[in-house]
């Protein structure tokens, strides 16, 4: 596989991987950090008007509080999102993750075809021996047809 210049892959001794992911800005573990922060300083601004003698803020700080908190766990739980394209071999291996749920599927790399699910800018659907999986979901509409190549240019290279 040497020689092949690939825009979405890595290539290695093993083979060659696709990573795609969700554009996600923080990870659970500093968006657990963002929530601790905004915690104190809610509630501290809340604890504050309580001791002046507006009692109302701070019950309304910890719904609010409630609130985002649900949102970021919500939030957090697809921050790892994304699918693991490997070519190991005659093997083509696709994980896909999906709210800390992992899907495996595996293929001979000699029977799998790619091709689009519906159109061009459709999702991108691996199926060989009757099984089928689609992916692309992390990768604009516009460059999936050239992940579909590279994918299939990969399969056909020795």
């Amino acid at each position: 596989m040497t020689g092949l210049i690939f825009r979405f892959a890595t290539v290695s001794d093993n083979g060659v991987a696709w990573h795609l992911a969700r554009n996600c800005s923080l990870s659970p573990k500093q968006l657990g950090w963002m929530y601790a922060s905004l915690c104190c300083v809610s509630l501290g601004i809340g604890m504050g008007f309580w001791l002046l003698g507006a009692r109302l803020v701070l019950p309304f700080a910890s719904l609010e509080i409630a609130v985002v908190g649900i949102a970021f766990a919500m939030y957090g739980r697809h921050a790892t999102d994304g699918e693991r394209i490997s070519l190991q071999g005659s093997r083509l291996v696709v994980e896909r993750e999906t709210a800390g749920r992992l899907e495996r599927a595996e293929f001979d790399r000699w029977w799998v075809r790619v091709e689009p699910k519906s159109g061009d800018r459709s999702l991108i659907t691996l199926s060989a021996h009757g099984r089928s999986v689609e992916v692309g979901r992390f990768v604009r509409p516009e460059l999936r047809s050239a992940l579909a190549s590279e994918i299939r240019m990969a399969l056909r290279a020795a």
